[in-house]
């Protein structure tokens, strides 16, 4: 078969003889060959009115192609004639091969009858094969969801009731659908929705016990942390009188001491809670307060799960709010003072838990809903403690509320919770405070002026005198006396000196840690209240009433001088435990507050010893007969003598030195004068009578003063000079009597020394007499 002639465009070439018409002729035959358009010939020809020109064209085109179809179809028969030939030689060929075919046929007829059989079988078994893969497959689907039911049910049964809800949701996502079994299939729809609903059941039951429980762990955790709290201060405040004693220390130069103040380790403050070590982990990482969030969360994460989370939330804060309403309630039957710990610790332990839960909780409680809560507390703290307050009329009981409130300040804000309002509650009732504190100090100081029997007070121990001397800074000098001292001053110093300084310490702490960092203007302003007001009109009232006689005069005056050593240990006490500075307070001296008491006192001594001086010069007119003035000065002198002796042999005196019996000795030639100018009104034999009476101070003095006192063991000038003493009293009094060289230290570096010959004299008269007694 001959293949067809591809056609090429005809190119009319005009020349430059040719007419228009040719031309036009020539475009039309280009146009036709190529098998254009030929619309626009068409439109042209009738626009210039000449369509017989366009007939006459297509004609001549017509007759010019008449003998290349001509041509064409004579190719094409020849091709043709050809083709049938060749067809009639295949004739043959194709006969041949149909016989072949037919045999062929025949031979896969006979092949294939078999393989058509076998063919049968191999579909039904195919067939058979498709339908146990799809049994085998529901059979599997089957074991898998009975597979997850199971597992659900161990852990219901374990009350992992997360994973049981993990894998409710698996069967119902990939096997509800899936299911072959009707009766499978009725099973999940009934028992998915009761799973659900026996889990929520099971987890809302532990949540409401967890509420229950919360609060008695609440009130443990507000008492526990705020015993860390209170622990935590008292370390604070022993770090700072360490620090007070080193600034004193290095202040007044005493010695070189370098002081480390070492930080301890505070467990305290924030050591709530153990760190989880389930899913349900409660957060942070503090031992010392542990409390167990697991069931709050755990309910929390399942209502997540069951996508009830906002109703979990709701159900919790309004069951939250109601347990703080309810721990707001303050109970009649028990005083305020008594369950004030309970009230603070309970609302300290809920907000401590609620921080934990704002922090650890994800999104179950906002950190504003606590905020709220919180001011409804203080709000609700803050007018508790104005109505108790204004019913406390025992200073001690509001101090004690006062710091416990105090620290459940420093508790709260560790948690970041606002206490300015607390505090405010307790700066408004200062005044009240220091009121009744000093209502108490006047009853305690008019008990113990009223307890006073005028009498020195004896220490007999190294402790009563650090207790009742050094402890007030009321010490003449910084030698440890010997023991048992007798004081200048009355009992009533002690005991007044202590109550001033509980008095500082109790105004002190009431004003500390109250959010006023500078409050020593306060505490000086109430202690010179005390000073001026209470102790000086109770000194005074007690001059004007209880005083009647001189000895009693000159203890208060004695006492007098003593309590204004004692003014500056207040103030310096007020400021070291204020923490001011002592240089501030030294620069501020100021005037004596108690100057009423001791002006009153010192009048009423100069009155009685005016008294006596009247009464003495009374006796010294001539009123009384000669005679009998003789035996009275006589009674007189003799007693002084005898007091004499005494005060060197009691136990109030443990030692002395020459100079004590040289003073005495200038007294006695004072009385011997006085003896001696008694001359006029009486005669010379009365007179040296009179010098009489003070034999026995005279001679013990003359003994003591003597360089060879071993003269008194000489019977001869014992007779003549020292008749009047008793040997018992000089081995008493001699021993008492100590050399310069015999001071503390007096020995060191003395080696080689020699003995003074009249110590040596005394001791020799000290050893004879006592071998004789």
């Amino acid at each position: 078969m001959q293949s067809s002639k591809t056609r090429r465009k005809v190119v009319p070439v005009a020349t430059e003889g040719d007419s228009g018409d040719k031309l036009d002729q020539l475009l039309l035959s280009a146009a036709i060959c190529n098998g254009e358009d030929l619309g626009p010939f068409v439109r042209k020809i009738f626009a210039s009115g000449k369509p017989d020109t366009l007939l006459h064209h297509l004609r001549h085109f017509a007759r010019s192609k008449e003998s290349e179809i001509e041509d064409v179809c004579k190719a094409h028969y020849q091709d043709f004639i050809i083709a049938v030939d060749d067809l009639r030689s295949l004739l043959s060929d194709v006969d041949s091969l149909k016989s072949s075919l037919s045999s062929s046929n025949s031979q896969l007829q006979s092949v294939a009858g078999p393989l058509l059989s076998s063919l049968d079988s191999f579909v039904d078994a195919r067939n058979v094969c498709r339908n146990v893969t799809l049994a085998l497959d529901s059979v599997r689907t089957c074991v898998q969801l009975i597979e997850l039911c199971s597992r659900a049910n161990s852990h219901l049964s374990a009350n992992n009731f997360y994973m049981a809800l993990k894998c409710v949701d698996s069967i119902e996502r990939d096997f509800h659908g899936k299911t072959p079994s009707s009766t499978l299939r009725k099973m999940l729809e009934k028992h998915i929705p009761a799973i659900r609903s026996h889990i929520e059941r099971r987890v809302n039951k532990e949540f409401g016990d967890w509420l229950v429980e919360i609060r008695i762990v609440s009130r443990n955790l507000g008492q526990l942390a705020i015993g860390q709290a209170s622990a935590a201060r008292q370390r604070e405040e022993e770090l700072r009188m360490k620090q007070r004693q080193a600034e004193e220390q290095s202040r007044l130069s005493l010695r070189d001491c370098v002081y480390a103040l070492e930080d301890e380790d505070d467990d305290g403050m924030g050591g709530i809670g153990d760190e989880g070590k389930d899913g349900y982990s409660n957060g942070g990482g503090h031992g010392m307060l542990g409390f167990d969030l697991t069931p709050l969360y755990r309910a929390y994460h399942i209502h997540q799960t069951l996508g009830l989370e906002d109703r979990l939330k709701q159900y919790y804060f309004e069951n939250r709010k109601l347990q703080l309403t309810s721990d707001f309630q303050v109970s009649s039957m028990t005083p305020f003072l008594e369950s004030h710990q309970t009230f603070f610790a309970q609302i300290a332990g809920f907000f401590i838990v609620e921080d934990r839960i704002l922090r650890t909780g994800g999104r179950l409680i906002s950190k504003m809903e606590v905020e709220n809560l919180w001011d409804t507390a203080v709000s609700k703290m803050c007018s508790v403690l104005e109505d108790q307050f204004s019913r406390m009329q025992t200073a001690n009981h509001l101090l004690l509320i006062k710091d416990y409130v105090s620290l459940l300040g420093v508790t709260a804000r560790g948690y970041g919770y606002p206490v300015d309002a607390l505090l405010d509650v307790l700066s408004k009732h200062r005044d009240k405070y220091h009121e009744l504190l000093l209502s108490d100090c006047r009853k305690q100081i008019a008990e113990a002026l009223a307890a006073d029997k005028f009498e020195q007070m004896l220490m007999k121990k190294e402790y009563e005198y650090s207790m009742n001397v050094l402890s007030f800074q009321i010490q003449t000098s910084d030698i440890i006396p010997a023991f048992p001292y007798v004081a200048p001053f009355s009992s009533t110093v002690p005991d007044c000196c202590r109550i001033v300084r509980s008095f500082i310490e109790d105004s002190v702490s009431f004003m500390s840690h109250g959010g006023q960092l500078d409050f020593y203007d306060v505490v000086k302003k109430y202690l010179d209240r005390l000073l001026t007001e209470v102790l000086d009109g109770a000194l005074l009232k007690l001059i004007n009433t209880a005083i009647h006689g001189v000895s009693q005069a000159m203890q208060v005056a004695a006492n007098m001088a003593v309590l204004e050593r004692a003014c500056d240990f207040f103030f310096c006490h007020a400021a070291q435990l204020s923490g001011v500075p002592l240089r501030m307070v030294e620069r501020s001296r100021r005037q004596f507050p108690l100057n009423k008491a001791r002006d009153a006192a010192e009048e009423i001594l100069s009155g009685l010893l005016k008294q006596k001086v009247d009464g003495f010069m009374t006796l010294m007119e001539n009123i009384l007969p000669v005679q009998v003035l003789k035996r009275v000065l006589q009674d007189v002198l003799c007693h002084i003598s005898e007091m004499i002796v005494g005060a060197l042999l009691g136990e109030s005196v443990k030692r002395f030195n020459i100079n004590a019996i040289m003073g005495i000795d200038v007294d006695i030639r004072l009385l011997e004068s006085f003896a001696e100018n008694q001359a006029p009104l009486l005669s010379d034999a009365d007179a040296n009578q009179l010098k009489t009476a003070l034999v026995e101070a005279r001679q013990l003095c003359n003994l003591l003063l003597s360089n060879h006192p071993e003269n008194f063991l000489n019977p001869v000038i014992r007779e003549r000079s020292y008749n009047a003493l008793d040997y018992r009293k000089v081995v008493t009094i001699s021993e008492k009597l100590r050399d310069q060289s015999d001071r503390l230290f007096g020995t060191f570096g003395s080696r080689g020394y020699k003995q003074n010959p009249k110590k040596k004299s005394l001791d020799l008269l000290i050893k004879r007499l006592k071998d004789v007694n």
